[in-house]
């Protein structure tokens, strides 16, 4: 309750700071078409585009309808086949999302990574601290296809590949997730990521598995065992978390009476880097040519036409950028 009030008292100065922003820039219009003065002009626009952005922001926020999205939210990024070029692609995509974390000033930690053989990561589990997280990035999860020359292969020959995906809610403490420590079996190993002598020496990283689900998490990159073992708690409630909810609405969808697909399904989104310069996000067709401001974590317009196509239940949605 007291999260919550919180949450509305922020949301409150938020918006009456963008209100306040955009009575100052009608000033700042009127003084402009007063005066003509060129600086002055120059100020409005940048003010203008400003306020603009962060209002999409704010307004795609008013799109969260789900009980979690004001969470914050625990991303695991999986390579798919394709060996180097495809645990490449997943660090990558490690850093587009850390980027963006950034942009929306949440705070990150990698709770566990798996190095590939050669160079990226199979798998890296993060978490994005801050309100709201799982609201935006919910519309990220699935997977993402990469299009280019690849840097690993001597005769410079296109490749595609794939990563997945998953993005949790973190869950509260106030919510009522169970663990029963009879069914869950705790697995102590060697840390095979960075950290040091301690890290590599000492049974310091932890994997919990569920065993009635099969659900496993790990953690191996605090150099104490205790910690490990509390952030895979945390992986682990989520993804409990995740399987509850995916089961209620796997429920409605039969009574309702749709088709539930199994598997991973299409991928989301492909970024195409050769022969030509192209993000497309095949669910809503917005797309942009700037994939270098993409891969930079410049993803608000895709993952805005997600969220409200969603709560459109369709349609059709705007491009990120001028035609190419």
């Amino acid at each position: 309750m007291l999260r919550e009030a919180d949450g509305l008292r922020a949301a409150i100065e938020l918006w009456g700071g963008l209100a306040d922003r955009a009575s100052e820039l009608e000033t700042l219009s009127q003084l402009v078409d007063e005066s003509g003065d060129a600086e002055l002009a120059a100020e409005r626009d940048r003010d203008g585009a400003a306020l603009e952005r962060d209002f999409d922001r704010e307004r795609t926020e008013l799109l969260f309808s789900g009980d979690y999205d004001a969470r914050p939210a625990i991303l695991t990024i999986s390579a798919g086949a394709g060996g180097t070029e495809a645990t490449d692609w997943a660090e990558m995509l490690l850093r587009m999302y850390l980027r963006w974390s950034e942009r929306h000033r949440y705070r990150t930690e990698v709770l566990d990574e798996q190095a590939g053989e050669q160079a990226g990561l199979k798998s890296v589990t993060v978490a994005v601290d801050g309100r709201g997280a799982y609201g935006w990035l919910r519309a990220e999860r699935g997977v993402h296809r990469l299009v280019r020359i690849s840097p690993f292969d001597s005769q410079k020959r296109r490749q595609t590949t794939f990563a997945l995906l998953e993005v949790l809610p973190e869950v509260d403490e106030d919510i009522e997730i169970e663990l029963d420590w009879d069914q869950i079996r705790v697995d102590t190993f060697r840390s095979q990521g960075a950290g040091g002598q301690h890290v590599n020496k000492t049974d310091s990283a932890v994997r919990l598995t569920h065993l009635p689900t099969g659900i496993v998490a790990q953690s191996q990159n605090e150099r104490s065992q205790t910690q490990n073992k509390e952030n895979a708690i945390k992986v682990l409630k989520a993804r409990l978390l995740e399987r509850a909810l995916e089961e209620k609405e796997q429920e409605l969808r039969k009574l309702r009476g749709e088709h539930v697909e199994a598997g991973w399904g299409n991928q989301i989104r492909s970024y195409v880097l050769h022969p030509y310069q192209m993000v497309k996000d095949l669910r809503t067709e917005v797309e942009t040519s700037n994939t270098a401001a993409v891969l930079d974590g410049d993803l608000d317009v895709f993952i805005q036409a997600e969220l409200e196509r969603e709560a459109t239940g369709g349609g059709s949605a705007r491009d990120g950028s001028a035609p190419v």
